[in-house]
This record gives structure tokens, sequence and C-alpha cells, in this order.
């Protein structure tokens, strides 16, 4: 177990290197470009979609933009935003939160158009509800199934993982080391919780998703905003280092991509999935009649995630200089968000983590079953959501550091034929083609 576990590793890094990096960034330059610099001009009309009552809800779809936008962020927001941007500043170094926020920026460009896509082919599958996201865009637009199979044989592996285990593991650690509860007393409760919300479908997890994320969302920048102007003296030279290490000799030189580089982008990308092909399948589900309408509220979500969360998370880090001590993950956050907001901020960050980690084993529920729905039909989707819940527990009582290898490679490997369409696609993207009429998958 131990041999394949190094091996999975090894492949990891090399699905994770210099290639798909720049080919994750490039993919936003080249959108950004295209686009005419859609993300910045047009964010205050994106956030306003977002959070305004759609004047669509008799349009096509199973939830609303709001819901919609909810439920992908529930995929997203989750480790990452914790433990993730921990873990990039000790291995990358202060400087790997400029990359972060510049894989963002660029990656914002990527939502809308996986968002664009997702909308314009999607589909009603035998049930009435909606199918989208990658697998029918490189079918449909591209007619390349191989890569749709790819994509969804990935996406239904890496949601067991990435989004199921990993995340209940990080829910029974924090709740046993900061409530001295039982590893196997937090997987029965999750697990049981989670049944009940998948039992309901998309809108069961939308509806949950759209409660929990705004507020823990709202727990969490209000822990970190109380922290940084009750320090404010410290954020400028905080700010200062980021900038300074972004572009240190030593992290920057050397081969085509330095560490501070590789894990600023790595961790940006783990955290906000812009590229990766996850969000555009709930982006799918949502109630419009225009493809651009919902491909501005998606990408709001990255802005969300990474310009706002991560950013919290990493100047609190800076700040509280922690980074050093050979603490790393969800325990270096939780250290200084006390160290500087002493008895209540480490209580901030695991109740943050156990909520933030819960939204996400349901996001990726949703995606999973999508992928298991397009490889093997709808009648897959009841046998899938059990197999899923059984995940919640496993995840709660073993090591993962074999479930984390092999997610890591199969969360990667989503990203290529999700970028070739992308890539392909973008005439369609670009000029604004109204959507093809929806059809029943046959």
């Amino acid at each position: 177990m131990q041999d394949l576990t190094h091996w999975l590793n090894i492949i990891g890094g090399w699905v994770w290197g210099p290639v798909l990096l720049v080919l994750l960034v490039g993919t936003g330059v080249f959108y950004t470009v295209r686009l005419k610099g859609l993300q910045f001009h047009a964010l205050p009309r994106a956030l306003k979609l977002a959070f305004s009552k759609s004047p669509q809800s008799d349009a096509p779809g199973d939830i609303s933009q709001f819901q919609a936008l909810m439920t992908a962020m529930a995929g997203t927001i989750g480790t990452g935003n914790i433990a993730g941007v921990a873990t990039a500043v000790v291995l990358g170094g202060p400087g790997a939160i400029f990359w972060m926020w510049l894989s963002a920026l660029f990656g914002m460009a990527t939502k809308y158009a996986e968002a664009y896509l997702a909308v314009y082919f999607r589909v009603r599958d035998r049930n009435g509800q909606m199918a989208g996201g990658p697998m029918y865009y490189l079918e449909k637009g591209l007619g390349l199934k191989s890569l749709a199979i790819m994509f969804a044989v990935c996406g239904m592996i890496a949601a067991l993982g990435t989004g199921n285990s990993v995340q209940s593991n990080s829910v029974a650690q924090a709740v046993q080391n900061t409530f001295g509860v039982p590893g196997w007393i937090s997987g029965v409760i999750l697990t049981t919780i989670t049944g009940l919300v998948l039992l309901g479908g998309i809108r069961s997890i939308a509806r949950v998703a759209s409660l929990i994320v705004p507020a823990m969302a709202l727990l969490y920048l209000t822990g970190g905003l109380i922290i940084i102007v009750a320090n404010y003296e410290l954020v400028l030279p905080a700010l200062s280092v980021i900038l300074r290490d972004a572009w240190a000799a030593d992290a920057v030189a050397g081969g085509a991509i330095g560490a501070v580089i590789r894990y600023g982008v790595a961790r940006g990308v783990f955290s906000n999935e812009a590229g990766i092909g996850t969000a555009p399948i709930a982006a799918a589900a949502a109630k419009t009649n225009f493809p651009q309408d919902q491909a501005l509220v998606s990408m709001t979500g990255t802005f969300l995630d990474t310009i706002i969360v991560c950013t919290i998370t990493g100047l609190v880090l800076v700040m509280a200089g922690q980074f050093h001590d050979g603490v790393t993950g969800a325990a270096l956050t939780s250290n200084s968000f006390e160290t500087l907001l002493p008895g209540v901020g480490g209580w901030v960050v695991t109740i943050g983590l156990i909520f933030f980690a819960y939204s996400t084993i349901l996001g990726w529920s949703y995606y999973g079953e999508k992928c298991a729905a397009y490889l093997l039909s709808e009648k897959a989707v009841v046998p899938y959501r059990f197999v899923y819940t059984g995940f919640v527990m496993l995840g709660t009582t073993i090591s993962l550091d074999l479930v984390w290898a092999l997610a890591d490679v199969f969360n990667g490997l989503m990203a290529f034929p999700n970028l070739i369409g992308l890539l392909l696609l973008s005439g369609i993207v670009v000029h604004q083609r109204l959507p093809e009429p929806i059809s029943v998958r046959e």
C-alpha cells in the first residue's frame, strides 16, 4: 500500500507539474484577452446578478442562479481556503499568495467560459433534470466523446476522494482536536446528515448550500477582518512581504517555474477549481435563458473564493508570522487566528473548517453523480449516492495518504480534457451565440 501511495504521489507530481499549471493560467490569459478583460469591467454587474433576485425564475433549469452559485461555491470553499493556503505559504513562502491572486484573476475568465459552455450545451436527462458540464460540451461541441468519458471517469473517482473522504477526515480531526469527540461518532453524524440531504437531489443540495455557504463565509470573514482591523499596523508590512517574496530571486530563478509560483497557482486552483471543470456542472442546472448571465454569476465564485476568502487567510498567516514554526495546514491557520484573536480565533477556524468541508461534500456529490449518470445512465445515480455516502464514513476512520494521492491524480487529470474543450470552443463563448434548443439526452 505504501508503494502504491508513493507511485501515485510521483504521478501526481507529474500531473500537477509545469505543463498543467501553465495551461491553466494560459487558458485564463487567453480568455482574458479574447473577452477584453471581461472579469474586470463586468464584475460589478456579475455581483449584482449573483445576489439579486433572478428575473428568469420561469426559465428552463432546476435551481436559481444564486443556488447554482452557492452549490458551486460549496464545492470550492473548503479545506483549500483554510489548510490549502497555509500549505502554499509554508512550501512556497508568502509570495505564493500573490501568484494565487494572479491565477484567480485570470481564472475568473476561465470560469466564465466554463459556465457559458455548460449552459449552451446542456440537455435534459430522462428524468427531466438538466445535465451539463465538460462531458457534454466535449461530446456535443467537439465530437470528442473519448475526452468526455475521460473527464467523467476522473470526476466520478475524484469526487469520492477530494470532495468527500478528504473533507470528512478534516471534519473528524477538527472535532476531535477541539471537542474531544471520537472520529467514528463524527463519521456517523456526517454520514447520516449527508445521506438525508442527498436523497433530495440537486434541489435539496442547493437549499442547504444556500444556507451554509453564506453564513459560514460571513463568520469566517468577520473573524479575519476583526484581526486585520485590530492589527492594522501589521497589514502593510504583510503585503510588502507577499509582494517582495513573489519576485524573490531564489523563488523564481532556475527552471520555468519556481516553488513560489507552483504552490501559489496550484493551491489557488485547488481552492477555486477554475479550469478543473467541476463548477460548470452546477452552472448547467441554473434557471436561465442566457448563457452569459449564468457565466457572469459563476465567475463571481472565483472572486469570492480566492480574492476574498483566501486573501483573508493569507494575510492573517503572514501577519502572525508563524509559518516557519514547522506547523502547516489547518493547524497553522488555527494557530495564527488564535494568536491574533485570543480565545476566539481558533474557534472561528475550527467551526469554519467543519462547515466549509461539509458543504464541499455536498457540492461534490452532485458533480460525482452527474459524471456517473453520463457514463452509466441516470439509473446509476441512486447507487452512486449510496457509495458516496459510505465514503463519508470511510474518510473519518482511515489514513488518507492513499486517498489523497489517488484523488490528486484524478483531480488533475480532469483539467486536461476540460481545458482542451475550452480552448477549441472559444469562438462560441467570445461571439456570444444563442444557446441551442435544450434536448433530451438519448
